[in-house]
C-alpha cells in the first residue's frame, strides 16, 4: 500500500475495529479511522479512499477525497510559511498539511506566498517516501490549455499567480485561462499564489491572455500625478526628474513608464502645481 500513498484507491471494508475500520486492497490492509461519512459503512462494501501518511508517520486512509493527488492538480491554501524550509498547504486532510519545499518557491522571499494564498499543486513522493506538494509547471499548463475567447479583450478578470519570475507573473483565471503580466503592467510584483484582479489587454493567437494591473490611462494619469506630487512633498518640494530624465531611473523610482511620467507631469503643470527649471521639477508656490 506504500506505493499508493498520495492516490485515490478503491478498497473493500474488511472489519470494524475500535474507532474505525480495516480496509483492504490486493490483500494489503490499512486502517480507516472513524470520521465524517464512515457511520454508514458496511462490511464487504467497496469504497474510494485517499491513502496518505499521517502525523504519526503511519499509513492512513480517508473517504474525504482531496482534489490534489499524485494524479491531479488542484488549488491548496497556504496554512503556514516557514523561512528556509517552505510553506505548508491544506489539501483537505483533517490531520496533516503538505510541504511545498523552498526549492519549488521563488528565489526572492518577497514574492513567496503568504498564509491564505492559494497554490496550484499536485503531490509527489520525496526520496524518503514522504508526501510533498509541487506547483504546476509551465509546460503542464500549456499542455492542458483552455483557450480564451477574443471577446475577453478589455474585460476584468480575477486570477491567481502560479509562477513568479523576473520576466513577469503567470496566472490562471477561474475559467482555466492562462494569463501573463509583464513587469511594465504592474507597480509591484504579485506574490506566488496571490489573487489578482486585472484587465485583459491582449488575447493572443494561442489562446493565452496578457493582463494589466494598471488602471486605464485616464485613471492612471491622476494616480501617477498624485504619486509624483507626494514624492515632491517628501523631498522638500524638489526632485531631479523632468521630461528628459532617463526612463529606467523614472521606472525605478516611480514604477511607471516615461510616457506615463510625462503625462502625469503635464497634468501637474496644467494644474499649476509644479514648475520645471534648471533640470529640476519643483512644487510651485504662490508668489
Amino acid at each position: 500500500m506504500q506505493s499508493k500513498v498520495g492516490t485515490i484507491q478503491t478498497c473493500n471494508v474488511v472489519k470494524r475495529i475500535t474507532k474505525g475500520f480495516v480496509i483492504e486492497k490486493n490483500s494489503e490492509e490499512i486502517v480507516l479511522a472513524d470520521g465524517e461519512g464512515t457511520e454508514d459503512l458496511e462490511i464487504g462494501q467497496a469504497i474510494e479512499v485517499f491513502i496518505y501518511i499521517n502525523k504519526q508517520g503511519n499509513l492512513a486512509a480517508t473517504i474525504n477525497l482531496p482534489e490534489v493527488t499524485r494524479d491531479s492538480y488542484g488549488w491548496a491554501e497556504v496554512e503556514e510559511v516557514i523561512p528556509n524550509m517552505g510553506v505548508f498547504v491544506d489539501i483537505g486532510l483533517d490531520d496533516k498539511d503538505i510541504l511545498v519545499s523552498e526549492d519549488e518557491l521563488p528565489h526572492l522571499k518577497s514574492v513567496w506566498p503568504q498564509k491564505g494564498d492559494d497554490l496550484f499543486v499536485s503531490l509527489e513522493l520525496d526520496k524518503k517516501g514522504r508526501l510533498i506538494a509541487e506547483p504546476i509547471s509551465e509546460q503542464e499548463v500549456m499542455d492542458d490549455l483552455e483557450q480564451a475567447p477574443a471577446s475577453m479583450l478589455n474585460e476584468e478578470v480575477t486570477a491567481r499567480v502560479y509562477k513568479a519570475t523576473k520576466a513577469g507573473s503567470a496566472v490562471l483565471t477561474g475559467e482555466g485561462y492562462r494569463g501573463f503580466i509583464h513587469p511594465h503592467e504592474r507597480k509591484e510584483e504579485p506574490r506566488l499564489g496571490q489573487t489578482i484582479v486585472g484587465r485583459v489587454i491582449d488575447v493572443k493567437e494561442d489562446g493565452t491572455i496578457n493582463i494589466s494591473l494598471r488602471p486605464l490611462k485616464q485613471e492612471s494619469q491622476k494616480e501617477d500625478a498624485d504619486v509624483i506630487y507626494d514624492y515632491l512633498l517628501e523631498n522638500d518640494g524638489v526632485m531631479p526628474f523632468h521630461d528628459k530624465s532617463d526612463p529606467e531611473e523614472i521606472r525605478e523610482t516611480f514604477k511607471i513608464s516615461k510616457a506615463a511620467f510625462k503625462r502625469a507631469i503635464g497634468k501637474l503643470l496644467k494644474e499649476q502645481k509644479i514648475e520645471q527649471k534648471d533640470g529640476e521639477t519643483r512644487i510651485k508656490h504662490d508668489s
